[in-house]
């Protein structure tokens, strides 16, 4: 099963995949794929991490993985990977063929994935062509996702509403 949950910054997306990666996992231990890179020492992100570290405390088995998301997962577990916006930004140098076989090389696991994805998409137009870039890929890989998955979640105010 694929799933995704879709939402803005702060809107309890990652509570809810969470639960929803534990209830799939039974009685498995589920693995929690950080997207983060985490060398730019920005310290608001590292309280950010921390909260959500304490968040899932010890229900998950943590892998640190800033690009190749599918080369870490195996057949027969259940992932969560939060989050798809900040994997974006790590590979925003990439062609988008590459972004586009990574997704179809994850679509391909036999196992349970839960993704996250943050709504960028709402807004204006951004100034910058750095910006637009992220902006339009998100858009277009939160397409592919929605695609693939089997379950579509939009969360607001920590609610989740099921668009698929």
């Amino acid at each position: 099963m694929k799933i995704l949950y879709y939402g803005g910054q702060k809107s309890g997306k990652s509570l809810l995949a969470e639960q929803k990666t534990l209830s799939l996992a039974k009685e498995q231990k589920p693995y929690y794929i950080a997207t983060y890179d985490n060398s730019y020492e920005d310290a608001e992100m590292a309280k950010r991490i921390a909260k959500h570290q304490s968040q899932r405390q010890e229900s998950f088995h943590t892998i640190e993985e800033t690009h190749h998301l599918a080369k870490v997962i195996e057949s027969g577990q259940t992932y969560l990977i939060d989050c798809m916006s900040m994997w974006l930004l790590n590979t925003l140098t990439w062609e988008e063929e590459k972004l586009f076989a990574e997704l179809e090389a994850l679509s391909t696991k036999e196992t349970n994935i839960v993704f996250v994805l943050n709504d960028v998409s709402s807004g204006v137009i951004p100034i910058d062509s750095i910006s637009r870039k992220y902006v339009d890929r998100s858009g277009v890989i939160g397409q592919k996702l929605a695609a693939m998955c089997n379950e579509v979640y939009e969360v607001k105010l920590g609610l989740e509403i099921r668009l698929k």
